[in-house]
């Protein structure tokens, strides 16, 4: 059903409030103090890069426990050695930090550096049941994977949905950020009707020009969703001027959220049975000033315009 304008703009500022941010270890390293950026209690993804010292990430989920906040660690199938090095890693982990939820993805690695080549064999040793993990999200792809095919990446969707019927835990698919909503639905609306009952939380892009966000996207796990964009040549080169004095002239994709998270809104609202839950911000090396941007809209402080909203 379609939204009032004071529907609309609560319904904007409901969206928001859950929704969760991160940081690498290396990132982390850099911040004084998170209660100078974050609020109390809000959920941070700690991320795991490719060649990374798991060990970083066990210190930085401490840390953000300690300082008041609700920390979640990236595991990554294809960079785990061994169920192993899994189990020594969340023994430590739990001792040290005593956390429940995680993220468990693929990882952006070709070739896995030991046993494990996908999430769903990771989840099967049942060791996150064995160290106390009670919510797990695992990746979900609206705009596809270079990685996975899609006839694989639809079983994947299966075998979650089918995983979740056998575990305690509480199962959610996250996102790699989008640009824009239409196709966000297209694929929610897809992998429900193929029978998906899990919770969607989807990933917008932080506060970020298009030459920040390319210079990241590696570096925060969303090279796919870069991929996909720099597949299109035309959209690149919308892209390439969006930041340039050409800008207002150019029809590109905006690396400022707020009409995506605008449509998203409008979107389920339309849609009831819709399983999209909450976002996932991307800082995109930007915490601080995507924060500021997350609690001014949380907050209510910000103006509907015919794109998106204007925060002030």
């Amino acid at each position: 059903m379609a939204l009032s304008a004071v529907a609309e703009k609560q319904a904007i500022i409901d969206l928001m409030q859950k929704t969760t941010v991160e940081v690498t270890p290396g990132g982390a390293a850099k911040v004084d103090s998170f209660a100078d950026i974050l609020r109390p209690g809000c959920t941070v993804y700690v991320t795991f890069l490719p060649g990374s010292d798991f060990a970083d990430t066990v210190k930085t989920v401490g840390r953000l426990k300690d300082e008041g906040f609700n920390p979640v660690p990236h595991f990554a199938a294809r960079s785990i050695p061994s169920a192993q090095f899994l189990e020594q890693n969340l023994a430590s982990l739990q001792a040290e930090t005593g956390v429940t939820e995680g993220l468990l993805i693929g990882g952006g690695v070709t070739n896995p550096v030991g046993e494990f080549s996908s999430s769903m064999e990771v989840l099967q040793t049942g060791l996150f049941e064995k160290y106390g993990m009670q919510k797990m999200g695992l990746a979900g792809h609206p705009e596809g994977s270079p990685d996975i095919s899609p006839a694989d990446c639809a079983l994947a969707i299966q075998q979650k949905n089918d995983y979740a019927k056998q575990t305690d835990m509480q199962l959610y698919l996250a996102t790699q950020f989008a640009f824009e909503a239409a196709p966000i639905f297209a694929w929610e609306r897809s992998i429900r009707a193929a029978g998906n009952q899990l919770p969607v939380h989807i990933g917008v892009p932080g506060l970020a020009t298009i030459k920040t966000l390319m210079r990241h996207a590696a570096h925060c796990g969303v090279g796919a969703s870069v991929r996909f964009l720099t597949r299109n040549p035309v959209n690149m080169l919308k892209l390439s001027l969006k930041d340039s004095f050409l800008g207002k002239y150019v029809n590109a994709p905006s690396s400022e959220p707020s009409e995506l998270v605008r449509d998203l809104v409008v979107g389920m609202a339309a849609d009831p049975e819709c399983l999209i839950e909450q976002c996932h911000l991307y800082p995109l090396g930007g915490l601080k000033k995507s924060a500021q941007w997350m609690y001014k809209v949380q907050d209510g402080r910000f103006t509907i315009n015919s794109k998106g909203f204007t925060v002030s």
